[in-house]
């Protein structure tokens, strides 16, 4: 029996569709991978199926007391609630009761305190959810989180690994992620690999990993231009199978423009072969033209291109015995090397273990408890902050690249700010759009915009591939390739 079906779903935002009339079914077991280009509807999609929006029409029918459980690309917010509480939170009334409970049991306890702690557990009981109690403990083992810590002090990785955890907790039969190796360590997405193959119910994941896609997706949606392609494979089989629906499109396209061309060339003949025209010729012209009107083309790759900067020097960095405690908890110690012109070096380890404050330390946003950093001679930098720090949410697109210019320079060129952003597939009517309305890709790709916009021989990533769709995805690596200056990169992918 299906969990969900969705029936001729449309949803549109403005004159912007999103879904036409488009149909789905669900069965339990099936791990879809959801595909598409960045602002293609991914996550209004993903929402969509969570509930928590309605589509403009169609029919969408779920399984009585279907459990969905959702994980936003967005990380959870700083705060003062404890990691134990924000897992709890997946489990809503039972997890509520639990909350209580652990934290009763935690403080030294009055009478008043101790006949609630009595009346929890009688309604606890009630509702059989001592189970409930020991599914939070073990997915906070299995994470290795830290219970009793708040969500304000914890690194991005693992905001995201609690995140998992309150999104699982309650074993849903329809799992739904949104970017989940996003910020993720390569253990935890080697766990999340095993979990998701292992998974009773049905996953439906949004990534832009093709390793963790391969290993996860036993079918592929593919969202493209409102309309869904459906794949029953794995990923490296679907992408022959789109190659081969997108050339035919392209030949029907060539045959369809040929024909309409024709028409048009007869509509348009003299006096003769419009009085001796054929009505019902002609209302076919009209149906071909307004066909043609509609139809949405495949959309472009993006053309990103570095603004090259002069070579720097030989030596780039000097780093001599840094060490850099926090809490008595030692991040960095005594490390010492030396970064040369056109080395390219990547980053890695667990979440929380210090690349960032490393990549500070390196740039000279943080001074080391110990040790030196030594600055080579003519250094430009461009820097790739991971949290979107850079972007201000309600200035437009331009605004934000730009703040108000018309043209920028380019490798010596000038160039048009409208220009320049369309090779990073932004649309005119995107462009003049806040940034809080833009996708997470959509974003990142500003903000890609903005760093290729300025001069630089050193380039510092921090977790770029975040959120990009597989196509800029593959161009990025490209450009990163072919880069004669320096890379910092921090990545888990």
């Amino acid at each position: 029996m299906p969990l969900f079906r969705l029936t001729d779903i449309q949803l549109a935002y403005g004159t912007h569709v999103l879904l036409d009339k488009v149909e789905l079914t669900i069965q339990p077991g099936e791990r879809w991978g959801l595909l598409g280009r960045n602002g293609a509807g991914k996550s209004t999609f993903l929402k969509l199926l969570s509930g928590s929006i309605v589509p403009d029409g169609g029919e969408i029918w779920r399984q009585p007391e279907l459990r969905v459980a959702y994980l936003d690309q967005e990380l959870p917010p700083s705060s003062d609630q404890t990691v134990f509480d924000f897992v709890a939170d997946g489990l809503a009334e039972a997890g509520n009761l639990i909350k209580r409970f652990h934290h009763l049991i935690e403080q030294e306890c009055t009478d008043k305190q101790l006949a609630e702690l009595e009346q929890v557990q009688r309604e606890i009981e009630v509702k059989d959810a001592w189970s409930l109690q020991q599914k939070i403990e073990s997915i906070i083992s299995t994470l290795q989180l830290p219970a009793e810590k708040t969500m304000a002090e914890l690194s991005g990785g693992w905001k995201r690994r609690v995140a998992l955890g309150q999104a699982l907790v309650n074993d849903p039969d329809l799992l739904l992620l949104d970017e989940p190796t996003n910020h993720l360590d390569i253990p935890a997405i080697q766990w999340l690999e095993k979990q998701l193959r292992d998974y009773r119910g049905a996953v439906v994941v949004i990534t832009h990993d093709r390793s963790f896609l391969q290993q996860v997706a036993n079918a592929i949606i593919e969202l493209d231009r409102g309309k869904l392609r459906i794949w029953q494979h794995d990923y490296q089989r679907f992408l022959v199978f789109r190659d081969q629906q997108l050339d035919a499109e392209a030949k029907a396209n060539s045959e369809f423009d040929k024909k309409l061309a024709q028409e048009e060339v007869w509509i348009r003949q003299g006096i003769k072969a419009r009085r001796t025209r054929n009505e019902g010729r002609v209302r076919a012209l009209e149906a071909l033209r307004e066909e043609f009107g509609a139809r949405r083309n495949v959309e472009g790759k993006a053309n990103m291109k570095l603004n090259s900067a002069d070579e720097s020097g030989k030596i780039v960095m000097e780093v001599d015995k840094i060490s850099q405690s926090f809490e008595n908890n030692n991040i960095i110690n005594n490390f010492s090397t030396k970064i040369l012109r056109g080395d390219k070096i990547g980053l890695i380890g667990p979440n929380g273990c210090g690349k960032s404050t490393l990549l500070k330390i390196l740039l000279g946003e943080l001074q080391p408890d110990k040790g030196t950093v030594k600055s080579g001679t003519k250094i430009e930098l461009a820097y790739f902050d991971q949290l979107r720090n850079d972007l201000d949410p309600s200035k437009t697109v331009l605004a934000n690249l730009a703040d108000g210019a018309d043209y920028i320079e380019i490798n010596g060129k000038s160039r048009h700010v409208i220009s320049y952003l369309q090779d990073f597939l932004f649309t005119p009517d995107r462009l003049r759009q806040p940034v809080k309305v833009l996708s997470g890709g959509e974003q990142n790709r500003l903000i890609l915009a903005r760093l290729f916009s300025k001069p630089a021989n050193l380039l510092v990533l921090d977790e770029p591939t975040n959120d990009l769709d597989l196509e800029t995805l593959e161009l990025l690596e490209e450009l990163l390739l072919n880069f004669s200056g320096t890379l910092l990169l921090v990545s888990h992918d």
